[in-house]
């Protein structure tokens, strides 16, 4: 039986197994199917729906109810075999019931997080509250604003999301995040002033941003606003805040947990090897770059500190003379990559010419091979995104010498070498999913952990690209849950962006753009600025894209001409000219582009270079790329990135073949 969700925060909805929209037909049958909602897989019996669809039933309306809810069950199960009994919307004594699952309503999922959030930590309360709040679309039950019988249950959603952002702001704070918490909870206060919970906590919150004066003031307005408009005084907890602010009462600071048994063997270890190792010795530079590719694994500053120190550490390695030692502290830096485009493309220059001097210098003999795979990954995993037939030729070997070795750590290290070399042409999805659950297998066997993650979110590209988003769902959920156990923060970032993706996918374009802005929020500090720069404008561009047929000029009317297009610039400014009317610039910028770098947007870009070829009737441009993305035929133009998409790559090769004929 296919799975269908049900939303009701914002217009009612009902979306299949693929996240498309469900035609629902008139207003009537949206009401029948919202009130079965609202009893919670509860009978209504029929002379309560005619009772609420009607002021003034006529002789028909029980007949009327029963023709809704036979156009429902169509809707809702299509391949149900005719006279067999309904599974889903079901009868049942004098009435009907709808029996979705209990995750399958919007709703129904928000209210769950909400009433967990407050038993988790803030960590975990803050992600959870986040996604609970991106359910929203709009006002609960929102074309049935005007009807009785669905007051009560606005009004209830409606108060449970405003405490949502308020436990939002509770977490934020606890996490230290003060500065944060403020805009959020100013702009909450402008379309809710009455709540004295959230005067309360933005005076919190300005207050530990160190805004004294500022805390002080924003509870006098609230005191004089409450006087003047409504006649009362502020509540115990508001007078309690103004005097502990006018004190600076400790209280208020964020407390400080007690030091773990963790926290105090660290410090007793660091200190023992700090007085025992010397300054200068080889162990010490060893153990540096171990510590360095743990700090790359937490992600924001500990990533940018990672590979601010990476390359000193491998200049201090060269300084002895010794390769081994060099091969030894380049190839220790194994930290799992799935982005395909460089943070730093002059670093990774540099790297890979230390690589190939140590590769130069490594002694030969099968004792060294070890070193000589891990040099050669590192090589491939540097050149990622370039189109130097070095890079694919370091991947294969390494991989070779790995499997020689029958190392898995070492071969983990090598596939993730392979994968960052198969982005060469349109088309190879499949090639990384095969690395993908070649990863996903070794690193279980082996308890491989961040190997593991590194699998799960690969499968997450490819899968999205070959258009199967159930299995792609359960490779972010698996990869999320290894994450919090690991303590990976960066994966969030990614699984995030792909359930942005999975929106656009299913047509859902303003949720999806909502979802891609909050995305793009999380990916602010975290370190990545090969994957931030210039990815939130060319998401809503792509987003522009997707849904129907390619018109660059339609989707350059969207185009953020002053935005930080990063990378994708040489492709975007085309669409800025188109924008304005400067159709000879756009066709000279067009024919100057050069061939998408080798990298998990490859399809993307030639899709967009595609758009305005349409648009300008450009042929031989267009011949280029109908034989650039014919390999891909079958996936989903962009979708390999996890990040984005535009649509059908059959549809812009069909749209290209109808313009060359």
């Amino acid at each position: 039986m296919e799975r269908i969700t049900f939303g009701v925060l914002g217009p009612v909805t009902a979306w299949d197994d693929a996240g498309g929209v469900l035609g629902l037909k008139g207003p009537r049958h949206r009401a029948v199917l919202a009130r079965l909602i609202m009893a919670r897989r509860r009978v209504v019996p029929v002379a309560r729906l005619v009772e609420d669809l009607w002021d003034e039933p006529g002789p028909g309306a029980v007949g009327a109810v029963q023709t809704f809810v036979a156009a429902l069950r169509r809707v809702l199960e299509p391949d149900r075999p005719a006279r067999t009994p309904a599974r889903l919307l079901i009868t049942e004594g004098p009435g009907y019931a709808l029996r979705a699952a209990p995750d399958a309503v919007d709703a129904w999922r928000f209210e769950a997080a909400v009433g967990s959030a407050s038993k988790l930590p803030p960590a975990q309360a803050l992600k959870q509250l986040e996604g609970a709040l991106e359910l929203w679309r709009g006002p609960a039950y929102s074309e049935f604003a005007q009807e009785d019988w669905a007051r009560g249950e606005r009004s209830r959603l409606a108060e449970l999301r405003l405490q949502a952002v308020e436990h939002l702001a509770g977490a934020r704070l606890a996490l230290g995040l003060a500065a944060e918490t403020v805009p959020d909870l100013d702009a909450h206060l402008a379309e809710h002033p009455w709540r004295e919970d959230a005067w309360r906590l933005l005076a919190l919150a300005l207050y530990r941003a160190g805004r004294q004066a500022d805390a002080l003031a924003v509870l006098r307005r609230a005191r004089a606003m409450l006087a003047d408009e409504l006649g009362v005084d502020p509540g115990p907890r508001m007078r309690r805040m103004e005097t502990d602010i006018l004190t600076q009462d400790p209280r208020l600071d964020l407390p400080v947990e007690p030091s773990t048994a963790a926290a105090r063997l660290w410090t007793r270890a660091a200190a023992a090897y700090d007085r025992t190792v010397a300054a200068g010795s080889r162990a010490r530079l060893e153990s540096t770059i171990g510590l360095i590719r743990d700090l790359a694994l937490t992600g924001g500053d500990g990533l940018r500190s990672a590979q601010e120190h990476r390359l000193a550490a491998v200049a201090a390695a060269e300084e002895f003379g010794d390769p081994e030692l060099t091969a030894r502290v380049i190839g220790a830096y194994d930290v799992p990559a799935i982005w395909t485009r460089s943070d730093d493309p002059e670093q990774a220059r540099r790297i890979v010419a230390a690589a190939e001097r140590t590769l130069a210098a490594l002694p030969g003999g099968a004792s060294h091979e070890a070193a000589r795979c891990r040099l050669l990954a590192t090589i491939a995993l540097e050149m990622r995104g370039t189109r130097s037939p070095r890079g694919p030729q370091a991947a294969h070997e390494a991989e070779q010498i790995a499997r020689s070795l029958d190392d898995p750590t070492l071969l983990a290290f090598a596939l993730n070498g392979l994968f960052m070399q198969s982005c060469t042409r349109a088309g190879l999805a499949r090639r990384r999913d095969a690395i993908g659950e070649e990863l996903v297998a070794l690193s279980t066997r082996h308890a491989l952990g961040t190997f593991e993650v590194l699998g799960h979110l690969i499968h997450v590209q490819a899968r999205s690209a070959l258009g199967d988003f159930p299995a792609a769902d359960e490779h972010a959920a698996a990869a999320d849950q290894l994450a919090e156990r690991h303590e990976r923060p960066l994966v969030g970032v990614f699984t995030q962006w792909y359930r942005a993706l999975r929106l656009a996918a299913a047509g859902r374009i303003p949720q999806a753009q909502a979802a891609c802005r909050a995305a793009a929020a999380r990916l602010d500090g975290a370190g990545m600025p090969g994957v931030e720069q210039g990815l939130p404008p060319l998401a809503e561009l792509c987003m522009g894209l997707a849904g129907g047929s390619p018109s660059a000029r339609e989707a350059a009317q969207h185009v953020a001409p002053d935005a930080d297009w990063g990378p994708y610039l040489p492709w975007a400014e085309p669409f800025i000219l188109l924008r304005t009317g400067r159709d000879a610039e756009a066709h000279a910028r067009l024919r100057a582009l050069p061939e998408p770098p080798a990298d998990l947007l490859y399809e993307a870009l030639c899709c967009l270079q595609a758009a305005v070829a349409l648009e300008l009737g450009d042929r031989p441009v267009l011949e280029q790329l109908h034989a650039r993305l014919l390999p891909a035929a079958g996936e989903l133009a962009g979708a390999g990135s996890g990040l984005i998409t535009l649509g059908p790559v059959d549809r812009w090769l069909t749209t290209i073949s109808d313009a060359l004929n």
